[in-house]
């Protein structure tokens, strides 16, 4: 049985456990009685294709085997006429596909009119993870100009399961380093997207029946991620809505999210993933 009609999934590439430190009144008013851990194991190695995976996905990096060069180039689905008719036949499909649906092609099956949308600063989750031909409304764009997009798409659609990347923190860790007061910036200003979102959630009338998440793919160490530093494999996240107990989770992985979104949505998981909901995680 639905434990709610909507899904939210917001990623964060690269903020890590950053929200931790930086200054986010929005999140703090969001997440003020939710689930919530700042010590969130995400995939190993901590890279981005690996990381996305296995939270869409529910496995491991060594069992969908996604990296960046392969979502970049030869995803799930090879394409990048995003929305367009596309000729499946032209589909280069890798042999875990089908056994390896992501939480898209899950609810999909159960749910074949349910709105699905993915909007992404960083293109190959659309393109290269997420199945191409199920119906799923791609979109993507800078921080700003993503973020009026999803908010026009909650009022608009009502999404049942809608997922969101962006990206922009990551690019200053790189470019500036992580951990710092200028990441702690970006952050704050991620915050009031944060915000934004959430408001068209409850201006779309829809906010009682919602669970929304928001969460990293990793985090990162000097200019860099990809190893097993605690700043880099341990994330935030943090979970909203009126049937989630108000908790600090214990030993909360990235790949249970798929599990968390199928219960929360009545929708049967894959029974080969190792995903699973943490232990009080949703009242009874």
């Amino acid at each position: 049985m639905a434990k709610f009609k909507h899904v939210f999934i917001i990623g964060i590439d690269g903020a890590g456990h950053g929200f931790k430190y930086a200054d986010t009144p929005r999140m703090d008013e969001i997440f003020a009685h939710g689930a919530t851990t700042y010590d969130c194991l995400t995939a190993i190695p901590t890279i981005s294709a690996e990381c996305w995976g296995s939270l869409l996905i529910g496995v491991t990096p060594e069992v969908h085997e996604l990296t960046n060069d392969i979502v970049g180039t030869n995803g799930y689905y090879n394409s990048a006429a995003r929305n367009d008719k596309l000729d499946p036949s032209k589909f280069v499909r890798r042999p875990k596909e089908a056994e390896l649906p992501t939480i898209f092609k899950l609810v999909r099956n159960v749910m074949p009119d349910a709105k699905l949308s993915a909007f992404s600063n960083w293109t190959p989750i659309n393109d290269g993870i997420i199945e191409q031909d199920i119906d799923v409304h791609f979109d993507c764009g800078g921080d700003q100009a993503l973020t009026d997009k999803i908010c026009a798409e909650i009022k608009a659609e009502k999404p049942t399961l809608f997922f969101v990347q962006y990206d922009s923190v990551d690019g200053v860790g790189h470019s500036t380093g992580y951990n710092n007061d200028i990441y702690y910036a970006k952050l704050h200003e991620i915050d009031d997207y944060m915000g934004q979102i959430y408001d068209a959630i409850v201006e779309a009338g829809i906010a009682d029946e919602s669970l929304f998440i928001v969460t990293a793919d990793h985090g990162g160490i000097d200019h860099f991620h990809g190893g097993t530093s605690d700043e880099e494999k341990y994330v935030f996240f943090g979970a909203a809505g009126k049937g989630v107990n108000e908790m600090e989770i214990k030993d909360m992985l990235i790949r249970n999210i798929p599990a968390i979104t199928c219960e929360a949505l009545g929708v049967p998981g894959n029974p080969t993933w190792d995903s699973k909901v943490p232990e009080g995680f949703f009242k009874k």
